[in-house]
């Protein structure tokens, strides 16, 4: 029996299983609740692209910081106004593509319809993940030839590979700048990453005499938020306009937190009495001292790592890259709609079903405010590789 009614779905019907499709990969993603239109979110999310001379393009615009101090009483302002300076970052983007295929014959309508549903779940998933996936690495300044938990993805051919997008981190962008990085050692915050020597850019060969890294710390936590409004790194704004940033570490890094006298003291204190505190619900989210941590299994850790390729003097203990996150931490390109493709083969016997989307995502780096004068920093986040207690 020929399966002459598959791939006959009306261009409104594939536009509705193409933003069903979207609309459920973007509720499944853990960055999503993250993200905005506007400067003020922490991910930005351009859905529109901008005409300029060079082209046509996704962008957002950093905004500098005023450098004058005025004029006082009545003096003339007049002419010593000053210019507000802004600086526009391209997005590149992409699009990213998977597909799935039932083998065999499949006898009636009913089957089809399960068939588009289970796709639809599985490949909204896929999507999700790998936004996910590509969002905390481009944080994190991890190239995406690595998985998050620092083992080495598989190298396919080209075209195969996430690392072969056009916005795939490289170079400056793989790598945190210079005052955008700590890691942490018993004698608390030390410039630079947990790397050795070599292994990245950015790092600094851990110290013998000063110890191995240390597993994160509610101290620690202060002191980098600290870090954060010394280099001007803008705040988000919650409700009733109160300022915070948002912290991503591991699970076993909120574990490592939630065994540290001084977090659970600021978290018992802080938070509602009885089961709904924080501590004795389970939430995978505290706020605590102006900042809302949370935890997700694709914040980068090197648990899985090669030998020499993880954190300390040697490379080989394993940690996890906390990230402290302020507004425009991150740009995301999410442009036009998705696209639901279906087909059959082998003389219609076998089915499948494809999905593509075009996507991008930068981590804005700025030169000019008040913190990095003659560099380009990182805009809007800041990294501390900490150890983990790994079981």
């Amino acid at each position: 029996m020929a399966l002459t009614n598959f791939a006959a779905l009306t261009a409104e019907q594939k536009k509705a299983w193409s933003m069903a499709f979207w609309h459920h990969a973007r509720n499944n993603s853990f960055l999503n609740q993250f993200t905005g239109s506007g400067s003020n979110a922490m991910i930005q999310r351009v859905t529109e692209l901008t005409k300029s001379k060079k082209g046509t393009k996704a962008v957002i615009t950093l905004l500098a910081d005023l450098l004058g101090d005025g004029v006082v009483g009545d003096y003339k302002l007049e002419d010593n106004e000053e210019a507000l300076q802004s600086f526009e970052t391209s997005i590149l983007f992409d699009q990213l593509r998977h597909a799935n295929r039932i083998q065999g014959r499949m006898a009636d309508q009913k089957s089809i319809v399960n068939f588009r549903g289970a796709s639809k779940d599985a490949l909204a998933y896929w999507a999700s993940d790998r936004v996910d996936q590509m969002g905390l690495l481009s944080l994190s300044s991890i190239p995406y030839t690595q998985n998050t938990n620092g083992s080495l993805r598989a190298v396919l051919a080209t075209g195969k590979n996430l690392s072969d997008l056009e916005f795939a981190p490289t170079g400056t962008t793989a790598k945190p700048t210079a005052n955008r990085c700590f890691h942490l050692k018993s004698s608390g915050l030390v410039r630079g990453t947990g790397f050795r020597t070599g292994i990245d850019g950015a790092g600094i060969a851990g110290n013998p005499s000063e110890g191995s890294l240390v597993p994160l710390t509610y101290k620690a936590l202060v002191q980098l938020k600290a870090a954060a409004k010394d280099s001007y790194i803008r705040s988000l704004r919650g409700e009733g306009g109160n300022e915070f940033y948002n912290v991503f570490v591991t699970p076993q890094g909120m574990a490592d937190l939630r065994l540290d006298a001084d977090f659970l003291a600021n978290v018992r204190n802080a938070g509602v009495r009885g089961d709904a505190n924080s501590l004795f619900s389970g939430a995978a989210s505290v706020m605590v001292d102006g900042m809302l941590i949370s935890e997700h299994r694709h914040v980068y850790d090197n648990t899985k790592a090669a030998a020499t390729y993880k954190f300390g003097a040697t490379g080989n203990q394993d940690g996890q890259r906390v990230l402290l996150c302020g507004a425009q931490a991150l740009g995301m390109a999410d442009i036009g709609e998705a696209e639901w493709v279906e087909d059959t083969f082998d003389y219609e016997n076998q089915l499948g079903i494809s999905v593509a989307k075009m996507v991008g995502f930068i981590k804005p780096q700025f030169q000019g405010n008040l913190s990095s004068y003659a560099t380009k920093e990182d805009f809007g986040v800041i990294t501390l590789d900490t150890a983990v207690s790994v079981v």
